[in-house]
């Protein structure tokens, strides 16, 4: 793209090296507009203390992370936040923020009384496990939000799909635009592939296949409603195992305790890998399922469909606004209703059963998810958000 390098501040919660497909969304449009030669700052908590006090540079990203005390849910209230915030806003040409976050209110204060441009990234309403406080959560991460919202240049979803049911988006849809994320991932090694495979059916029959699932063990993502579908798989392939590719006992959800009975009386048809953080490897993992579930409530997008498609797996994802786009678009997998453990026990067999005709070329998938593209629409839209806020400034002075 043609013009001056920008100073873009990018404002959120969570930063390298914690791993949720939001962070690395981040990080790779950071990263992707500094190699640009964009100046490019990220502020964020410093939510582990083993992490740096001090300033580093990160592939040519400048992170800055603050002290974080006292946590809230998910979020986390850091005491320097306000002056922070206000004294990097001074010094840069655009803020791109990313929703849901608790400090969206003070970024709509000092980018208009400063005159600099506001770029909201939302990667998905805001939806808590049950209870009186989480309610509160909710509607007061929403109120701060929409404070940012009216302050935005720009809005960017995920999916139009999204943007068209999403309560976060619905008063401010006029500004609001879709850029699919940003998605990269190398290609499986065929070895290491095999090896996987043999490892996590040994023992089983030959009819078993596996089912893979990329992501947190929380009630949002239901990964319960996979576990419940075996029955149905097993009737016509019996053994088949679910391998969990990321964390499953998680602090702030107790999900995985309460369905430990579940759990139990599958075990032997279960494996939890933990967290898989070398691309490498989450690639490999990918290539050696002969499906992926996404078995989820609610669902930006998943970046983790788009990885799985890209090596050669298809997909089986629930019918709900963000998460249905991937197989929409590809036509690499099935669809299926949410919570409906049979529904999607019977759409899993029904790709095991004729796996060759939902694989598409990669060619396909990159041209429809296309890394350079996302990163050039990013850069038109920080662009123009910060070009605004300065004739604003301009017709005010």
């Amino acid at each position: 793209m043609t013009g001056e390098p920008l100073k873009i501040l990018i404002a959120l919660q969570y930063y390298v090296p914690h791993r949720t497909g939001l962070t690395l969304h981040v990080q790779r449009v950071a990263e992707a507009l500094a190699a640009r030669g964009h100046q490019v700052t990220v502020l964020t908590a410093r939510y582990d203390l083993s992490l740096p006090r001090d300033e580093q540079v990160i592939n040519g990203v400048r992170v800055i992370r603050l002290w974080a005390p006292i946590r809230v849910t998910r979020g986390m209230i850091m005491p320097a936040y306000p002056w922070a915030a206000f004294r990097l806003v001074q010094m840069h040409d655009v803020v791109s923020i990313h929703t849901p976050m608790l400090e969206t209110a003070i970024y709509a204060l000092y980018t208009r009384l400063l005159g600099r441009g506001l770029v909201i990234t939302h990667h998905g309403d805001l939806i808590l496990p049950a209870g009186a406080f989480n309610r509160f959560v909710e509607w007061f991460t929403f109120q701060l939000y929409k404070m940012a919202g009216r302050a935005a240049h720009r809005i960017i979803a995920y999916s139009y799909d999204y943007a068209d049911h999403s309560y976060y988006i619905a008063p401010f849809r006029e500004k609001t635009s879709a850029v699919y994320p940003p998605i990269v991932i190398p290609t499986p090694d065929p070895r290491h592939v095999e090896e996987l495979r043999a490892r996590w059916l040994a023992g089983a029959n030959g009819d078993a296949r596996l089912i893979g699932y990329a992501g947190r063990f929380v009630e949002e993502k239901r990964p319960d409603v996979l576990i419940r579908a075996l029955p149905v798989i097993h009737e016509k392939y019996p053994g088949t195992r679910i391998v969990f590719a990321g964390e499953y006992d998680i602090k702030y959800e107790d999900f995985y305790r309460r369905n430990l009975p579940l759990i139990e009386r599958y075990r032997e048809h279960l494996i939890f890998l933990g967290l898989l953080t070398g691309a490498q490897e989450l690639a490999n993992f990918y290539a050696a399922c002969d499906v992926l579930a996404l078995p989820s409530d609610t669902e930006c997008f998943a970046l983790v469909q788009v990885e799985a498609m890209r090596c050669g797996t298809p997909v089986v994802a629930t019918d709900i606004p963000g998460a249905r786009e991937v197989v929409k678009v590809t036509g690499m997998g099935e669809i299926v209703p949410p919570r409906d453990p049979e529904a999607m026990g019977r759409a899993i067999v029904r790709v095991l059963d004729n796996r060759a005709a939902y694989v598409r070329p990669l060619e396909e998938i990159d041209a429809a998810f296309n890394f350079e593209e996302t990163v050039d629409r990013y850069e038109r839209h920080l662009r123009a958000a910060a070009e605004a806020a300065r004739r604003g400034r301009r017709k005010r002075g």
